[in-house]
């Protein structure tokens, strides 16, 4: 779990009732589930009520009491209510008790039926990303504009990867390339670049792109973030350009980038920042309303990716992009 420091909160003495109430949220087999369930993804209540078979109204209770002690914190997604665990400041005076909880509760094994909710769960995600993708590929660019016109980043984009001191410039993979216009770029840096996407509708708007652009050295592939491990080769440069939003456990992307990068090697992503404009779930296909610069420094902690360099722009439209670096340190396998 990710640490930090907060200079707002001292290590004063805590009150009685404080300890109490953190002990009352842990004396309940349903919460101590919640809580493992919440240890690598964020879910909304009806999505919890699926994974737990636990009627709202209890689970809500449950939640309730969870919250008042500390346990899980809330994030609106348009109408909707997202839980997960917090971090928690290493200088609070509960950060000890935290992590001694969630260690323990990360060597209890979650039973069959909450894994296959958590994966049903997961894939209705993943359905939905992918049918309206399935409807939408010869609208993509229309739609995508709607938010981010891709003229309004590619160039930052492009600088920003250009500026990365890589080791080796080999191998580059664009997860997610749509309609393949950040294709050119990476071609013209990379030795061979590997496209993936879910969507073989975007995958042939990508190819005609290649096509239109003779480059020789992109290869697309058909298939989900998990069969990124098919690589023949260590990646340089891994790249996920408003990818994020759309999928259904954008952590894993971090999870999956430190597996796959060669030590020295960088992962950029540009996505939105955070934002309240719900109509881009069912116009835009989103699944997440972007992300606070915070959350992607917690993941990418999460999975010893290191920060480098930020940029940040502000869209006509009210939207802001931020453009990340994260790399692999010399010497982590």
């Amino acid at each position: 779990m990710t640490t930090l420091i907060d200079p707002d909160v001292s290590l004063a003495q805590p009150a009685m009732s404080d300890v109490q109430l953190k002990l009352k949220a842990c004396a309940d087999q349903v919460r101590l589930t919640i809580l493992q369930v919440l240890s690598t993804e964020s879910f909304s209540v009806q999505e919890l009520c699926t994974i737990l078979d636990v009627k709202q109204s209890a689970l809500s209770h449950h939640l309730k009491l969870l919250a008042e002690a500390g346990f899980v914190t809330t994030r609106r997604e348009g109408n909707t209510i997202f839980y997960r665990r917090p971090v928690v400041p290493v200088n609070d005076a509960f950060h000890r008790l935290h992590q001694s909880l969630y260690c323990l509760l990360s060597q209890v094994q979650l039973n069959e039926q909450h894994l296959a909710g958590i994966e049903a769960v997961s894939q209705a995600r993943v359905d939905s990303s992918q049918q309206f993708f399935i409807q939408n590929a010869k609208k993509f660019r229309k739609q995508q504009d709607l938010i981010a016109p891709f003229d309004q980043y590619a160039q930052p984009v492009s600088e920003f990867v250009q500026r990365i001191p890589f080791n080796e410039n080999t191998l580059a993979v664009e997860m997610g390339p749509g309609e393949g216009w950040f294709l050119k770029p990476l071609s013209g840096l990379f030795e061979r670049v590997v496209a993936f996407d879910i969507s073989q509708e975007m995958l042939d708007e990508a190819s005609d792109f290649i096509a239109s652009s003779k480059l020789t050295n992109v290869d697309l592939k058909l298939g989900s973030l998990d069969q990124l491990e098919g690589l023949d080769a260590a990646a340089d440069c891994i790249v996920a350009n408003m990818v994020l939003h759309h999928l259904a456990s954008p952590r894993d992307v971090f999870s999956q980038a430190s597996r796959l990068l060669k030590p020295g090697g960088a992962f950029v992503v540009t996505d939105l920042c955070h934002h309240d404009q719900n109509w881009a779930k069912t116009e835009c296909g989103d699944v997440w309303l972007g992300f606070e610069p915070s959350d992607l420094s917690s993941w990418a902690n999460d999975y010893g990716l290191k920060e480098g360099e930020s940029n940040f722009l502000a869209q006509r439209n009210g939207f802001r992009l931020q453009i990340r670096h994260f790399y692999k340190i010399e010497g982590d396998v």
